[in-house]
This record gives C-alpha cells, structure tokens and sequence, in this order.
C-alpha cells in the first residue's frame, strides 16, 4: 500500500476565472493532464456549486486512476484551488507522473502564493 500522496493550497490564482467556474473546462484540462502523465482514468466526476443564487460558485473535479486519484477543489471568489494527487506505488513507481500531474496543475493555475506537502504512505515494504 505504499505511495505518493501530494497536496498543495493555491491562493491568488491568474488563470481564466472559467478554470474556476466552468465544470466543463475544469473536467476537460484535468482529464488532459491526467493522460499528458501517463496515468490511467478509469472514472470520474465533475460538479459545479453554481445555482440561481450563487453564480461564482466553485467546481469539484474528481478523477479516479488506476493508479490511486486526483481532487480538485475550486473557490472562484477567493481565487483559490486545493490540489490532491496521490498514487499507490504497489505494482510500480508511479511518483514521478505524480509529481509531474502536480507541477501542470500547478501551472494550470498559475497561483501567486502555493503551499504544498507531500506524504508518503505505508511502509516501505520490501
């Protein structure tokens, strides 16, 4: 069960406020970085916060990998993103597409102030 488990708070992102918004644009660059990668989607799901009442609401885009998953969390009116990339490493090493999904995110964005952390998981089995 060991792993890669990457996380990174995004603040004051420059990107297309649409990235932010638009579940179909958000659905689209993240299932793009995804096979840009090298990982494996093998489900998904996109939903937008928007209603009548609240037209800046964010967007949830959640893609499910052979490899383990990625998360993204958007708040349109903060300008802000919560990245989540993890991948189990059982069957081969598979942290380097991680880190690389995590640095296209990243630029996807283009966030003034980042905070990231990385988490290794499981013991390190021989």
């Amino acid at each position: 069960m060991q792993g890669l488990h990457l996380t990174a708070d995004c603040y004051d992102c420059l990107c297309d406020t649409k990235l932010l918004q638009d579940v179909a644009i958000l659905g689209n660059a993240c299932l793009k970085a995804v096979a840009d990668n090298g990982l494996t989607p093998v489900g998904q799901l996109f939903h937008s916060f928007a209603s009548p009442t609240c037209t800046e609401a964010g967007v949830t885009a959640t893609i499910l990998l052979a490899e383990s998953h990625m998360c993204i969390h958007t708040w349109p009116e903060l300008k802000a993103v919560t990245l989540d990339v993890y991948v189990c490493n059982f069957s081969a090493d598979h942290s380097e597409k991680a880190r690389a999904l995590m640095n296209d995110l990243l630029r996807l964005f283009k966030a003034e102030m980042v905070e990231p952390h990385t988490l290794h998981r499981g013991l390190m089995l021989p």
